[in-house]
């Protein structure tokens, strides 16, 4: 599309609408009409989706540099049934750190009202009501920021825009020992290391599991190595012994999962470095290798240590890196970042938001969380899935390993008889695989988010988050038996016409940028269905973001995977070494076959909006 195409067309923004209200707010009720004369940015996220956690880190800035003009609206629209419930999007608010209104809309109701197809999605709207831009994924902070110094300067100068307090009311904080807690390690003394993660912090406790030793970490967000009371940790999560064999014995490396690196805590004298990534994102196009403290690492989860390298669940590009300690290199050991189910070679494998790993002597066991499903790496690095499907099937169901279900897993435990316990973390639930047998029981139920569990001696210790505490459990002989429960994603189907369907992915270069074809096309576009058997020809990877897919009438629902990406450089004739930029977007579009439905699929992945979709 034309760079220079004209940026917006004046279409009135859908009131906001939910059923769970507000947050974030003081209990004050709001419409579009009260927050007229400021600009809005409406970030529709769900808590489970690492993507939309990365946009509320790109968020930050402009929040804190516009605070007087600028009202972020976070509108939660949840993918898992879990996510639906008041309470634990109240906690996920908290969790993360979310500090602007936030909308609970459990019904979908202005995600559908703003023709939203993909998390996250942003729209603004622009000081008289009217949406402006819309853009789809992340990776867009900086053409919103332009956009909003525009409106800023246009609104002030018509007399439009107004300037004060936004309605943003913090939480009272709450008075406990650990705050949504993420991942605890068994240390060789007996006590526990526990990532406090909204504290940006570790806390190592006594044996009991209840008293404090000590604290790891200044407790602001931030990132800074030195002594325990003064390093910064940004919401650090997964933890791993480093032994002989790792050439590091006595020291902890740690997830710093939105500081985009891995730390190492030094268990004598608690100090803190880094031993990889940068502190930036890794984006499309970065290296995927090379010396550990030059390469960008994207929101790595957890960690273990397997064939003598620190294995990375990196969530935030559906992907299995490793760190080498022989040489301080890192390097991606499998996925495409791609998101899906797919197994295979590792080069070839498709993940999820790998949440969750544990390590034994032949097996890579990994929680993949947006699949929910439990995987395994062998030693030859090729994946295999044990329990799980697809992105859109979840549910809480024991039984035969291919018609068991879970709901969003984070972690994953190694237990002595070979077998594995998951933490379910959707169903509040301990779940079992083992692999002997082929059947999923049920530990223990009535756990709040559990997000990872140790072994000690013969209990094991299981981490529950959203009750900010680790509690201790009997393994018991026999499962709890409970009622099976199958669910999909409750996002509406898309009716499509047999026959031809039109798939548009729309991009238009943000301002001041264009197209960069200078080594080839600059965009990509991969296409498949679940089942396949839904599309008849269309599928596929190719250059043109526009394609037509024929769809087998015979096949009444399934779900499209599209993958788009698009580069721009700035267009500036006068600069040398322009900054260029690479945007992806992987949506899966549920959809329903039927004699009346549309023939064109329009999906936005940058750029401003002529209209509601």
């Amino acid at each position: 599309m034309n760079g220079n195409a004209p940026r917006r067309a004046r279409v009135r923004a859908p009131e906001l609408i939910g059923k769970g209200g507000w947050l974030n707010t003081g209990g004050s009720q709001y419409t579009l009409a009260d927050l007229r004369g400021r600009i809005v940015v409406l970030d529709f996220w769900t808590f489970c989706c690492i993507n939309c956690l990365h946009v509320l880190d790109e968020l930050r800035e402009l929040e804190e540099k516009h605070r007087d003009t600028v009202v972020v609206v976070g509108v939660h629209s949840p993918k898992f049934v879990h996510e639906a419930e008041h309470r634990a999007v109240v906690d996920a608010v908290e969790r993360y750190g979310v500090e602007h209104p936030v909308l609970d809309d459990p019904e979908l109701a202005t995600w559908k009202q703003y023709a939203v197809r993909a998390w996250p999605t942003l729209v603004v709207i622009d000081p008289e009501g009217y949406v402006v831009a819309q853009h789809a994924g992340e990776g867009h902070a900086h053409a919103i920021a332009k956009l909003v110094a525009e409106l800023e300067a246009e609104h002030a100068a018509k007399g439009t825009l107004r300037r004060g307090d936004g309605p943003y009311v913090p939480p009272e904080p709450e008075p406990t020992t650990l705050r949504f807690p993420g991942k605890a390690l068994l240390l060789p003394s007996g006590n526990l290391l526990v990532s406090d993660t909204t504290r940006h912090q570790l806390v190592e406790l006594a044996a009991d599991g209840e008293t404090v030793v000590r604290r790891i970490g200044s407790g602001v967000r931030g990132f800074a190595d030195g002594p325990a009371q003064t390093a910064a940790f940004n919401e650090p999560q997964g933890l791993a012994l480093l032994g002989e064999g790792e050439g590091d014995a006595g020291a902890v490396v740690v997830a710093d999962t939105v500081n985009h690196a891995l730390r190492r805590v030094d268990l004598v004298t608690g100090e803190v470095g880094t031993l990889a990534g940068t502190g930036r994102q890794w984006w499309q196009g970065a290296p995927t290798a090379g010396p550990a403290r030059e390469v960008d690492l994207s929101s790595p989860w957890d960690v273990a240590v397997f064939g003598g390298r620190v294995w990375i669940a990196m969530a935030g590009v559906h992907q299995l890196w490793a760190y080498d300690p022989a040489d301080a290199t890192v390097a991606v050991t499998a996925g495409t970042t791609n998101e899906g189910l797919v197994d295979g070679a590792g080069a070839e494998a498709w993940f999820a938001q790998p949440s969750g790993l544990a390590a034994t002597e032949d097996r890579l066991w990994l929680a993949d969380s947006e699949t929910s499903a439990l995987r395994w790496v062998d030693l030859d690095g090729a994946v295999h899935t044990a329990v799980g499907t697809g992105l859109f099937d979840f549910g809480h169901r024991d039984g035969a390993a291919e018609q068991a279900l879970f709901q969003h897993p984070l972690g994953v435990t190694a237990l002595p008889d070979g077998s594995v316990a998951v933490s379910d973390t959707y169903n509040h639930a301990l779940r079992r695989y083992d692999p002997a047998t082929g059947e999923v029981t049920t530990l223990a139920t009535d756990l709040r988010e559990p997000s990872d569990a140790v072994l000690v001696g013969g209990d094991i210790v299981v981490v529950e988050s959203a009750r900010h505490r680790l509690t201790r459990l009997r393994l018991p002989e026999e499962a709890v038996r409970v009622a099976a429960v199958a669910h999909r994603t409750q996002r509406a189907a898309t009716d499509v016409a047999p026959g031809t369907l039109r798939l548009d992915v729309v991009f238009q270069a943000p301002t001041g940028q264009k197209l960069d074809d200078r080594y080839g096309p600059s965009t990509r576009l991969l296409v498949s269905s679940t089942p396949p058997e839904l599309l008849l020809t269309g599928d596929g990877a190719g250059a043109d973001l526009t394609r037509e897919l024929v769809l087998n009438s015979a096949v009444t629902e399934g779900v499209l995977h599209v993958s788009a990406m698009a580069a721009s450089c700035d267009d500036d004739t006068a600069n040398e070494y322009p900054a260029c930029h690479v945007h992806q977007q992987d949506w899966g579009v549920p959809v329903r076959v039927v004699r009346e439905g549309v023939t064109r699929l329009p999906l936005v992945l940058a750029g401003a909006v002529d209209g509601l979709l």
